[in-house]
């Protein structure tokens, strides 16, 4: 991955806390995919690292769990805090968290890591709080994500407008010596228009590039020639997300 600027993503993060909540179909589905490669289990003390506004955090909770939630947005942990998400909860980086050895029984990530500058620092710091015997679950976003927006904006402008996230034997190979297993998910979100699907990344705070952006508003020429550009099915414009769900075993 290349170096990120964590303050950004976090401004960013930030600016979303409280619109996240109204444009998350990909999290609620998503979570429910790492649930599903997870499988049953009973998870005493359960770190969200990455806990947004909390929406992971309160299903473990209200499943018995004792939670800390973690993240880099203080107006994320805030709304995770006025949803009473949570047992605790801390501003921290998932790269340098701190707290100490193996405390959880479960060290739970959800589309978090991929906003890291290293998925091999951010998956080590993972297993590190995770109790032997406890488990290790996370989700992060494939470089085939997002290929409608790629198409589309190549007719405007030959500027990246998305994030290149790891190719999945990327992050298989940041898994090396571990004992894991893994699944894939494919999740297509339908919208009526381009510029909605735009809107559903700036509503969960995923604009910020790792590149940096132009930040120069769209043009009303540039919307069409988007809109012309972007693929679309039945009639819906749509954006394609390719999910991976890691669970590692802790020895």
């Amino acid at each position: 991955m290349s170096p990120v600027n964590k303050q950004a993503i976090a401004a960013a993060f930030g600016r979303a806390a409280q619109s996240y909540s109204r444009h998350d179909e990909l999290q609620r589905r998503s979570a429910c995919g790492l649930l599903s490669a997870l499988g049953e289990g009973h998870f005493p003390q359960v770190l969200d690292a990455g806990c947004g506004p909390g929406a992971n955090s309160r299903y473990w909770r209200e499943a018995g769990s004792r939670v800390t939630a973690i993240d880099l947005s203080p107006q994320m942990l805030d709304e995770a805090r006025q949803q009473q998400a949570a047992d605790r909860y801390l501003l921290a980086d998932i790269e340098a968290i701190p707290l100490a050895d193996a405390q959880f029984d479960l060290v739970w990530s959800h589309l978090a890591v991929q906003w890291c500058s290293s998925l091999p620092q951010a998956l080590r710091e993972l297993y590190r709080v995770a109790r032997p015997g406890g488990k290790v679950a996370f989700t992060t976003l494939l470089e085939s994500s997002l290929p409608e927006l790629n198409q589309a904006w190549q007719a405007v402008d030959a500027q990246p407008h998305a994030n290149r996230f790891l190719a999945q034997d990327e992050v298989i190979k940041a898994l090396h010596g571990w004992r894991y297993r893994h699944a894939v998910q494919t999740i297509t979100l339908p919208f009526d228009d381009a510029l909605s699907a735009m809107r559903s990344l700036k509503g969960i705070g995923a604009t910020h590039l790792h590149t940096g952006r132009d930040k120069k508003p769209l043009t009303r020429g540039q919307l069409r020639r988007l809109e012309l550009a972007w693929p679309q099915q039945q009639g819906a414009f749509t954006l394609s997300y390719q999910l991976f769900h890691g669970i590692i075993e802790r020895d």
